[in-house]
């Protein structure tokens, strides 16, 4: 790509955002806050910090349909509306989080008991950590050590990393999932962009179809399953519609444009 086509692109990208946050252009976050998401639905209420939730760890261990449609986590924050008692009962985080499921052979801690006592505070706390002086288990840097590097985001390439065996994101919860057969996924196809001189978008279904499933994105975000049903935009992109649902604060985001403009326009 030419610098001057590679500029165009920019310019296009900073003004989408600008004009999706009202001319404001938002901070980008570091490496490990990329996808960081601020649970406080109930928090507060009960006298605790609110949960500090961090993509980064889960997507390294589990697929984003396993969390968002067989556990049954809304795609937006803030609008499960958790509660303890729902954690306790087995549901959303105590899906996993029960004191008895493991992954990569650790055991994982019980998010929360029907009998929780003072005592359990500390315990509490490895979730309710906003502006807490609370250190993690696991420790961003250290963790992704090993992993392919990106360029944005959380800097790592999780694509790479699920293809070369590095992480294997489990994709069925046993009392949870029920079991599916494999689908063939439909071959990658080009979305022409409306900008003329910009690299066409090649969209790959088999990349997707790995870590979303079909559920995930039909019909809920795009409508129907055939090429051109659902009308869209790069600002509603950036609004975090579309694409942008994923593509604006958790997978690679949208500052990385060769990312999906890959194919040069003949």
């Amino acid at each position: 790509m030419n610098r001057l086509l590679f500029g165009v692109i920019l310019v296009i990208v900073s003004a989408a955002m600008v004009s999706a946050q009202g001319g404001v252009k938002k901070k980008r976050p570091l490496p490990d806050e990329f996808g960081r998401v601020i649970i406080n639905n109930n928090s507060e209420k009960a006298g605790l910090a609110p949960v500090v939730f961090n993509h980064w760890l889960h997507r390294s261990k589990f697929t984003c349909r396993l969390c968002h449609v067989d556990v049954g986590f809304a795609m937006k924050a803030g609008t499960t509306g958790i509660k303890a008692a729902d954690n306790a009962r087995g549901f959303y985080c105590g899906s996993c989080h029960n004191g008895k499921k493991s992954a990569d052979n650790v055991q994982m801690f019980e998010a929360c008991s029907k009998t929780a006592v003072p005592a359990d505070k500390t315990r509490c706390m490895r979730c309710h950590s906003l502006g807490k002086n609370v250190t993690p288990k696991y420790d961003f840097a250290e963790f992704t050590a090993g992993l392919p590097k990106g360029r944005f985001g959380n800097g790592i390439d999780w694509e790479k990393a699920e293809e070369t065996g590095v992480i294997k994101p489990v994709d069925y919860l046993e009392g949870v999932s029920i079991k599916r057969k494999a689908i063939t996924a439909q071959k990658d196809f080009a979305l022409s962009p409306k900008l003329e001189g910009m690299p066409e978008i090649i969209f790959s279904h088999k990349k997707h179809t790995l870590w979303n499933g079909c559920e995930l994105c039909h019909p809920e975000i795009f409508v129907g399953v055939k090429k051109g049903t659902t009308k869209y935009s790069m600002v509603e992109i950036f609004d975090g519609k579309y694409c942008g649902v994923c593509h604006v604060s958790v997978a690679f985001p949208l500052t990385d444009c060769q990312r999906c403009h890959t194919k040069q326009v003949q």
